[in-house]
């Protein structure tokens, strides 16, 4: 009984105390988060101030970021952000590194701006924890990241109208929860990955030379863009045997004429 009674004693004790520390030292949202949008702040073009005009880094009372334009949060009055939407906004750079801070985000959305170059080619170690990433509509280029086979929970995965080249990674086809894919409008060419979803035609139309469901067979889509070349080559080909055989023939005769 008093062995109950001391345990008893130490539990209400254990509790008191947690309930002491919390009061005296609140636990607040992740600053992780707060570095997260301040690197992209600071690592973007900003022409017509739609982050300027909310994007108050001063003001550090928690909760703060979740009146950021684009900004939407966990819990209001946590700095723990939940989605990330810039559309529309012209921002202009390179794609931002600080997002490996956003621990906690679970979509980014980038679309209608004029962000270029490549991605990081560690694409998961910035994203791995995005269930949506939509980067639509600006100029990125270069080849897409085989890395982003790496990000398991994106069930949307949007990349159309920029100008990514090369080919679509089969590592894509890995990641079965994707509900969602569009690479249209770029610069691809090759064989499109095996993916678990069955996406349409027009996720990939207008594309340089992508092939294989839902497109046109590979073998196909090769024939048809080399039919020019070999009808050219064919032409050329044949012409040049028919000037070598006049030529031998002529030869030929100036030989046997001389003869005679």
């Amino acid at each position: 009984m008093e062995l109950l009674r001391d345990r008893s004693l130490h539990l209400v004790f254990i509790i008191v105390f947690l309930g002491l520390s919390l009061c005296i030292f609140p636990i607040h949202g992740d600053e992780r988060d707060v570095d997260c949008l301040r690197s992209i702040y600071e690592s973007v073009e900003d022409p017509y101030g739609y982050l300027t005009s909310t994007w108050d880094f001063k003001n550090n009372s928690e909760g703060a970021i979740c009146s950021f334009t684009g900004v939407e949060c966990w819990h209001q009055g946590e700095n723990r952000v939940l989605n990330l939407k810039l559309t529309n906004m012209s921002l202009r750079g390179s794609f931002p590194l600080g997002l490996a801070n956003c621990t906690s985000m679970v979509a980014f959305d980038l679309s209608n701006n004029d962000f270029w170059g490549p991605l990081p080619t560690n694409m998961s170690k910035f994203i791995g924890f995005l269930t949506t990433l939509v980067l639509s509509s600006n100029n990125f280029s270069g080849q897409i990241p085989a890395s982003l086979s790496g990000c398991k929970y994106l069930n949307v995965l949007n990349l159309d109208h920029n100008r990514f080249s090369g080919q679509i990674p089969p590592e894509l086809g890995l990641l079965d929860r994707m509900k969602t894919f569009s690479v249209a409008n770029n610069l691809l060419s090759g064989q499109i990955p095996k993916f678990e979803n069955n996406f349409t035609a027009e996720d990939f139309a207008n594309n340089l030379g992508l092939c294989g469901e839902p497109l046109d067979p590979c073998s196909l889509t090769f024939s048809k863009r080399l039919d020019p070349y070999l009808i050219a080559g064919s032409v050329m080909f044949g012409a040049t045997i028919i000037a070598l055989v006049m030529c031998a023939a002529l030869i030929f005769r100036h030989c046997n004429s001389k003869r005679s």
